[in-house]
């Protein structure tokens, strides 16, 4: 995926010191990128700050931004490595300090005004998906999340987390494997309408 004309007009604008055309730059990143920081983190509050320091980061780092590659996975990229960062801010803590309890994975909820039981549905749905990511390792998770929900290839989620096309693959394997048998052990009901 090749950056667009009007990509390369705001980069060239923001860096020749128009930083107004940052927003309009990032405004269609916005969503998704708080989508894909909501799956890494299944914290809503902390998916927020991954995404807005990712977007800081970007602005920060525009200048080193190779326009061959695509600016939305360059972003993807930033948010995985800042999400990555804070999970390994919180395990050091949590080894440091043992006894303070950590916060559990919170559900996002859904729009809900057409029709309330059905948004009722959707949110235990997402808080199920979202426990069942809980059962992956921190790779994993990134790995699905960029593959499968973000809809990747191989070779991008590859290029966003640093690593190789195989180690993608045998990730991602392990990944839906586990989740396979997080829905068949802990979400029956999901298995039942196949």
């Amino acid at each position: 995926m090749r950056m667009n004309e009007t990509e390369k007009e705001l980069i060239a604008m923001v860096l020749s010191g128009r930083t107004e055309a940052f927003e309009p730059l990032v405004t269609p990143y916005r969503g998704p990128l708080l989508a894909l920081a909501s799956r890494l983190t299944r914290n809503r509050e902390e998916a927020m700050d991954v995404a807005q320091e990712a977007l800081l980061r970007a602005f920060r780092s525009l200048g080193r931004f190779d326009a061959s590659r695509s600016f939305r996975n360059w972003l993807f990229q930033i948010a995985a490595n800042e999400a990555r960062d804070r999970y390994r801010k919180k395990a050091r803590e949590r080894a440091a300090f043992p006894d303070v309890a950590g916060r559990g994975p919170s559900a996002t909820a859904g729009s809900t005004a057409s029709d309330p039981e059905a948004g009722h549905d959707r949110r235990e749905l997402r808080a199920d998906i979202m426990r069942s990511l809980a059962a992956l390792s921190p790779r994993e998770r990134e790995v699905f999340v960029l593959r499968d929900l973000e809809e990747l290839d191989v070779r991008e989620t590859s290029r966003v987390l640093g690593c190789s096309s195989l180690a993608v693959r045998v990730h991602l394997s392990a990944a839906r494997r586990k989740l396979r048998e997080a829905i068949r052990r802990d979400l029956p009901h999901l298995e039942e309408g196949r």
